[in-house]
């Protein structure tokens, strides 16, 4: 009975291994010191589409453009999450994913764990974001994970104004991150 537990412990682990192997590694670390969320998140405010205005290039997301996100209650609790882009350029083939995400406990719902590949789930921190606006909806937001090699900014607004674009690049630089390896999304 025990060598049976032994047997599976050693299963699960080298099948987790082999898994993790397949998960696609950001590029280079942009912030060697990814700072805690700034503030505290009202999931609906967050909820809803999203342009995404810039990126740290990684490889699921690689030769996107005109990316959007929506985020959507489920009937089970969790978020679901759809990325959209458009491969080579704006008017290029539509590639989508389909994934779900929870709410970090005790992280004032500024963290969640999502997952677009069954059960692994990764790190989704909201460092930073606007104050809501008449639409009772955050017009921004900046988007890290605790490696710092990703890194999203997101608008409500599929071109934000030059106000907004310098916010966000002063808000990234703030909060450690390297602007030289943002890359801006074409819409």
């Amino acid at each position: 009975m025990r060598n049976r537990s032994v047997i599976s412990l050693a299963l699960v682990a080298g099948a987790a291994l082999a898994v993790s192997a397949c998960i696609p590694r950001g590029g280079p670390v942009g912030n060697a010191a990814v700072p805690q969320p700034a503030k505290a998140v009202s999931l609906g405010a967050y909820l809803g589409p999203w342009y995404e205005y810039g990126r740290y290039e990684n490889s699921f997301e690689k030769d996107c453009e005109a990316v959007t996100a929506n985020y959507a209650r489920r009937s089970d609790g969790l978020i679901r999450v759809t990325n959209t882009c458009r491969q080579g350029s704006v008017d290029g083939k539509v590639k989508q994913s389909v994934g779900k995400a929870k709410i970090v406990e005790d992280s004032a719902d500024a963290k969640l764990k999502v997952s677009f590949f069954g059960p692994f789930y990764g790190d989704y921190w909201v460092l930073d974001r606007g104050e809501p606006g008449p639409d009772g909806l955050y017009p921004w937001s900046i988007v890290g994970e605790p490696s710092g090699r990703y890194l999203w900014l997101l608008t409500r607004a599929q071109r934000p104004d030059e106000a907004t674009r310098a916010l966000l690049e002063r808000r990234a630089r703030e909060l450690g991150y390297d602007w030289s390896l943002v890359r801006l999304t074409r819409h």
